[in-house]
């Protein structure tokens, strides 16, 4: 014992002098602060260390293969799988000093950051020349760059823009062996040798550690509108959403709240003016003028022909941006329908065929009525994403077995419909005995890159059952 004391003192010693004393910790209190993140999973590191670049951290990973000790990348600690939760103890790699906006390329339609970068603050940055990163999660204040790149994060308007992976062009990456390498092109196409750069993006920090992205942008649309639907049925809302894209309409975003969403928003900010019926659907469209007007009478039959009972459109920027409220503060607002209860992150992120949303979400209130629960169920509906929200007296042992019973037949019947337990928070520790599920033989696969270019193990292990 003493002398395993006295190894890691060693250690501490060492990466003190790469990243200096006012950047490394193991103090009790600063080492409980990054044992967790926004889900019910815990972990305390040993060592938390705050690098400067690239540099630094290949010879902290160097170190950590040196000491076989874990090493776990961390951003704004704002996950919602356990993903950056050091379960089997090691060092915590923070990487929120590495937050500058090294090159915004506006010919190329590029920007390179540094993985700290908040994604607000890139894209208040961006709209300075008129562009944007389409990229838009719900945690955008708090979010790193970095982090949605390990995730594979995405947001409320994949529908029309995509996900991150469709933005990330090049990477720099520090491998588990220490070495730095750039992978990917600046060019806009490349059909040369692998796409290591997709096998990294929601890779979880399991192959190696994100220090410097090549992102795409996008000129900000020149005009955008919002369409609210109601619905008295949710099934109907479900099949208006496929019927929307059976009419040729790509909207940038459609977002549900289910009732019990709705009833939580309007407990918790009774001023927000919006309907109480079983399903509410918000579509987004931008572009030109002309082009959002014809696609809001589009979406606007639609919508009448599978059944809405009251339709109402976003003309003025104080509608817009309060109906857009609506949806940003579901997630705060679902604990107002019970204060002594909290949300606790489990099953919240299944993703389906759009053709099986509406099967989805009534299997979502099947199962919440068949435990007693009322499940809060919101999401980005367009892209099949659902977030069905458990909220629980954490104090009650028998909530907890509630929860997880709910959240195993939620997430199983996301496979069974032919989807996946993650659309965009990620695996981490919450999904990972789902994997084996949903990939089969393609789970060894992943497991043999993973031993090919980690082979202590050092990377974040035990995320992603890898």
């Amino acid at each position: 014992m003493q002398k395993e004391a006295s190894v890691r003192e060693e250690l501490f010693e060492k990466l003190k002098a790469v990243v200096g004393e006012e950047n490394i910790s193991r103090d009790e209190a600063v080492l409980r602060v990054y044992s967790y993140d926004v889900s019910p999973y815990k972990g305390q590191p040993e060592i938390v260390v705050r690098p400067s670049n690239a540099s630094e951290i290949s010879e902290i990973v160097k170190l950590a293969n040196e000491y076989r000790i874990p090493v776990v990348p961390r951003g704004a600690g704002s996950g919602a799988a356990g993903g950056a939760v050091p379960v089997s103890g090691g060092i915590v790699v923070e990487l929120t000093r590495m937050n500058r906006i090294l090159e915004i390329d506006i010919k190329n339609l590029q920007v390179v950051v540094e993985p700290g970068v908040v994604h607000a603050n890139l894209n208040r940055e961006l709209a300075k020349y008129g562009f944007f990163f389409p990229v838009d999660p719900g945690s955008s204040e708090m979010a790193t760059i970095g982090g949605l790149i390990s995730n594979g994060g995405s947001g409320m308007r994949s529908v029309k823009y995509g996900v991150t992976r469709d933005y990330v062009m090049e990477l720099e990456v520090v491998l588990p062996s220490g070495k730095i390498v750039t992978m990917g092109s600046k060019a806009p196409k490349s059909a040369s040798g692998y796409d290591l750069v997709r096998l990294f993006v929601g890779a979880e920090g399991t192959l190696g550690i994100v220090t410097k992205a090549r992102l795409k942008i996008l000129p900000l649309p020149k005009s955008r509108a919002l369409v609210l639907s109601a619905f008295d049925d949710l099934e109907k809302a479900g099949k208006a959403v496929v019927n929307t894209f059976s009419a040729g309409l790509v909207p940038s975003g459609i977002e549900i709240l289910d009732r019990t969403a709705i009833e939580a928003v309007k407990k918790y900010n009774p001023e927000i003016d919006i309907p109480l019926v079983e399903a509410l659907l918000l579509f987004e469209v931008d572009g030109t003028p002309r082009g959002v007007k014809e696609e809001v009478e589009t979406i606007k039959e639609v919508c009448e022909k599978s059944g809405a009972v009251k339709i109402d459109v976003a003309t003025s920027k104080e509608r817009f941006d309060q109906l857009w409220s609506a949806r940003a503060m579901v997630g705060a607002a679902t604990t107002a329908l019970n204060p002594d209860c909290v949300r606790v992150y489990e099953a919240e992120d299944v993703t389906v065929p759009i053709s099986n949303v509406p099967r989805m979400l009534l299997k979502i209130r099947e199962i919440g009525e068949k435990y007693g629960m009322n499940i809060v169920t919101f999401g980005h509906i367009g892209s099949g994403n659902l977030h069905p929200a458990l909220v629980i007296n954490v104090l009650d042992e028998s909530e907890w077995d509630k929860l997880w019973k709910i959240s195993e037949e939620i997430q199983t019947s996301a496979i069974e419909l032919g989807g996946t337990t993650t659309g965009e928070h990620g695996v981490g520790i919450a999904r990972a005995k789902y994997m084996e599920r949903e990939h089969g033989e393609a789970l060894e696969v992943m497991r043999t890159i993973k031993r090919a270019l980690d082979p202590n193990n050092i990377m974040n292990p035990g995320k992603m059952a890898l």
